[in-house]
């Protein structure tokens, strides 16, 4: 039985647009019910259209962002004003267009050491996350994207034992295939306590590793959180599969 709904899409373009309508859905919801929606959000080429949709959208949707927490699902150990940040991303992109306030936006503190950016992150999320699954924050939303690896994220496929069986929602990486090797990462177990996981799939040279990935028995990370998850939904404009 599949653990994943997959929406395949002709491009890019129509892939954000549909993943931020959906998204702007999932706050609109939230707000009728007057509950908190918190979500962590990735950083990757996909997610800038992705985060450039829900402010256009947004134009004329006026969807209010009050009740909405934000999260990170990893960032670079790096400062939040450096070109590699995923903060610096989403407070260009969409924090400072949607004029989100500050308090509202728990970033991931890449300019500390890593040992003290995952206390830091952990304490902030469970201060701010009323839900829980396994003894861990459920987040009503993690929204990942893929590498060619297959990789979500900051977990690779070539993850130590102690980061793939974490038990605590936030961990440090220090052997990033790519630079820079520090990061800071929701775990997988965290990942699998969430409410809801979108996956937006985008850009050439990946069809193997999503091959890989949508099998029952795939080997990636996102496979992995794909079988650990009760349901994962995948926006995709990968063709050849």
């Amino acid at each position: 039985m599949k653990k994943f709904e997959l929406l395949s899409f002709p491009n890019a373009d129509e892939l954000a647009r549909a993943a931020a309508a959906a998204w702007l859905d999932e706050i609109e919801s939230a707000n009728r019910a007057g509950k908190n929606h918190c979500v962590a959000l990735s950083g990757g080429r996909i997610t800038e259209k992705f985060f450039a949709s829900v402010v256009e959208q947004n134009r004329t949707r006026n969807v209010s962002f009050g009740n909405v927490h934000f999260f990170c699902a990893d960032e670079r150990c790096v400062p939040p004003t450096d070109a590699d940040s995923n903060f610096k991303m989403a407070n260009e992109l969409l924090f400072a267009p949607l004029k989100i306030s500050a308090e509202k936006i728990h970033r991931l503190r890449g300019e500390l050491s890593p040992a003290d950016a995952v206390k830091n992150a952990n304490e902030e999320i469970l201060r701010f996350t009323s839900a829980k699954k396994n003894n861990l924050p459920s987040l009503d939303l993690i929204l990942l994207g893929m590498g060619e690896d297959g990789h979500v994220a900051s977990l690779f496929p070539n993850a130590t034992a102690a980061t793939s069986n974490c038990s605590s929602p936030f961990l440090s990486v220090d052997n990033s295939p790519k630079p820079p090797l520090s990061r800071i990462s929701l775990s997988y177990a965290a990942i699998a306590a969430a409410q809801n996981v979108w996956a937006l799939v985008s850009g050439a040279g990946k069809e193997s590793a999503f091959r890989e990935t949508i099998r029952p028995d795939g080997k990636t990370p996102l496979a992995r959180v794909i079988q650990s998850c009760s349901g994962v939904k995948i926006f995709s404009d990968i063709q050849k599969i």
